[in-house]
């Protein structure tokens, strides 16, 4: 009789091991931080990142110092509202974002200060910043910054007051 009873409790241990392992899986890929894939957001050096305050200052600049600012998200988002004097170039993600982008920096010497944003959703969860920087690095340029927008492009500029213009 206690044989049969510590078997089954060994058979139920054993069984809610498994079954914490998994849900502690699922769990960690529902609400973890993201697998760093070859292009996310997450392999940009946080020396490229530039903080919505930094960027406020460098849009001040005038002349060669003064950054050309593109965002490259979505169509819909940078209509509704974006930073003034910022070109859209479409979404980093997909081909014909990167072809846009690629076919507006070629005549620009590789020094440029070019800075990038998106937006659209959380960092370390955006689509679209880690192609678009690495395909400007592949390119040669040498001085390229992305803002840094924690949360999403509403909350982390315009709720702030920051200048936001529409249309486009």
């Amino acid at each position: 009789m206690r044989v049969v009873s510590v078997r089954r409790s060994g058979t139920i241990a054993a069984l809610l091991t498994i079954a914490f392992m998994f849900f502690s899986i699922q769990i960690h890929a529902q609400f973890g931080f993201p697998a760093v894939t070859p292009l996310s957001t997450l392999t940009i050096p946080e020396a490229q990142w530039l903080q919505p305050e930094a960027l406020l200052h460098l849009l001040k600049s005038t002349g060669e110092n003064r950054p050309l600012l593109l965002q490259v998200g979505s169509h819909i988002l940078f209509a509704q509202g974006h930073i003034p004097g910022s070109e859209y170039v479409g979404p980093g993600s997909q081909a014909a974002g990167l072809q846009k982008l690629q076919a507006r920096v070629s005549p620009l010497s590789r020094k440029k200060p070019i800075v990038l944003y998106c937006g659209c959703c959380p960092w370390n969860r955006c689509p679209n910043l880690g192609t678009a920087y690495a395909k400007l690095r592949e390119m040669g340029f040498t001085h390229v910054k992305v803002l840094y927008l924690a949360n999403n492009f509403g909350e982390d500029w315009a709720s702030k007051r920051y200048p936001v213009e529409q249309g486009q």
